[in-house]
């Protein structure tokens, strides 16, 4: 082929490349971010100290849990991996932006029609007398040896491979959030499940306590039945207000089996007690965490950074998505030993080299390619939209349990009282059930009165600590 011709084919071709290349103009997805409030609504610290997890659960059996559900728990390590996977893409978008070197030894047989421009070159090559016996090429079947190197590298003329680069580094940023994330649910996850066995225990213990005293009051009615005082029915309300309690007693058993189990699911190991401090649900709850203003706090969480950095991501796609419908400029090249005669295949006369430069347009495929610029228009938009849900999610959530832990605490000093007033009040009807001046069912429903009062002073309690966890998870850890 002649150098005029190929200056035509490339010429042909040049408005092509250019037709291929031009589009529509692009609508740009601009969306607006809601503007969160200046300030949550509550009174807190004007700003946030830098807590660590070990400042704010301090009582040392619980450290030691939640430092073996570090160790331990298996959804933690597969979110490890995912950040191995992630730096893989990211590594491979970076090589996919250098020239591609490989090592090849190859060989071919190649039979040319009698008609064709190849096979009657080669017939009528081997008649000239200007080529020895090694350069006559075999006839009809023509041999191809290559040993050497061959290269592609694509030229990133307008950013396409930076930006799917741009797009890989994100999301590597956002797995490794990810992962800061669950592992601040996991703490709090391990806490919330300690502090519970905690007031189960509490409450197993209250159970416990009035058992014995129901007890001491079926044996104090008996006998008062055997005396003529009382009568059968007042024997059998207190021995079916004894056979309840001893039922709660059972029930509270069971979720502190199954409060356990699942702590030690959470710790990656099979059931096995777990030792803990169950004085500490009696203790104030601490009131160390402070909120700061909305824009250091919620913008700070790691799940809010996690859909930040998939948003970047996302346009970065969008971008690369774009860039793919224009042409693409491809260089070619390779060196070694090329021959059609084996034993002459690593002789110095062998030795051969090219390069070729390629420009490459969509023109049928142009279609796929829009339709995934529209996946990636899509997409974008869903990781927009997931970035503002968790903004607001994160103002919530921190605005919420700022109120809980002052509401459960003016809550948990009003049961207190009440359990005070109630003790006394079941002092006073066994006083006057004894003297005569009460009936049975006062009794009755004065024990049952103190027993659902204390109960709920413990679980008030247990919610006051779940508040603090949620603070905690809420404030991003």
């Amino acid at each position: 082929m002649t150098r005029k011709n190929l200056i035509y084919i490339y010429s042909s071709l040049i408005p092509l490349l250019y037709l291929s290349s031009c589009s529509a103009p692009e609508k740009v997805l601009e969306q607006e971010l809601k503007t969160m409030p200046g300030s949550f609504n509550v009174q807190v610290a004007p700003e946030a100290p830098h807590l660590k997890w070990q400042q704010i659960f301090s009582e040392p059996g619980l450290q030691r849990l939640i430092d073996t559900a570090l160790a331990n728990n298996f959804d933690l390590k597969t979110g490890m991996q995912r950040i191995e996977i992630a730096g893989a893409q990211l590594r491979l978008s970076r090589a996919a932006m250098l020239p591609g070197l490989n090592a090849q030894v190859s060989g071919g047989l190649d039979r040319y029609g009698n008609y064709t421009m190849n096979g009657v070159g080669n017939y009528d090559t081997n008649f000239s007398p200007n080529i020895d016996e090694n350069r006559r090429i075999p006839y009809p079947a023509t041999p191809d040896y290559f040993a050497g190197f061959r290269s592609s590298w694509e030229i990133d003329i307008w950013g396409k491979l930076s930006k799917r680069k741009e797009a890989a580094f994100n999301r590597l940023l956002a797995s490794r959030q990810g992962l800061q994330w669950f592992q601040t649910q996991l703490i709090s996850e391990v806490a919330a499940r300690y502090f519970e066995l905690a007031a189960l225990d509490k409450q197993a213990e209250i159970l416990t306590h009035n058992i014995r005293l129901q007890e001491k009051g079926v044996e104090i009615v008996e006998a008062q039945l055997a005396g003529g005082r009382a009568t059968a029915l007042a024997v059998k309300q207190f021995r079916a207000q004894l056979f309840a309690t001893r039922g709660r007693a059972y029930e509270i058993r069971q979720d502190i089996s199954r409060a356990e189990n699942e702590l030690n699911n959470l710790l990656g190991r099979f059931p096995e007690k777990i030792e803990r401090d169950t004085a500490m649900i009696t203790r104030t709850v601490p009131r160390t965490l402070f909120a700061g203003i909305p824009a250091q706090v919620v913008l700070s969480r790691p799940d809010v950074r996690q859909a930040e950095f998939e948003l970047k991501a996302a346009r970065a796609d969008v971008t690369a998505a774009r860039k793919a419908l224009l042409p693409s400029l491809t260089l070619d090249a390779y060196a070694g030993y090329n021959s059609f005669k084996l034993p002459l295949l690593f002789s110095p006369g062998s030795l051969a080299a090219g390069v070729l430069g390629g420009l490459t347009a969509p023109i049928f495929n142009r279609g796929t390619l829009k339709n995934g610029k529209r996946i990636a228009d899509a997409e974008q938009l869903q990781a927009f939209y997931n970035y503002q849900r968790q903004i607001i999610n994160a103002y919530q959530e921190v605005s919420t349990q700022l109120t809980a832990m002052d509401n459960l605490q003016h809550a948990y000093r009003l049961k207190t009282a009440q359990v005070q007033e109630l003790n006394d009040a079941l002092s006073t009807a066994n006083d006057l059930y004894l003297a005569g001046y009460a009936s049975y069912l006062e009794v009755i429903v004065a024990q049952g009165s103190v027993l659902n009062a204390e109960m709920e002073q413990v679980d008030l309690k247990r919610q006051s600590y779940g508040a603090m966890i949620a603070l905690y998870r809420a404030l991003g850890g």
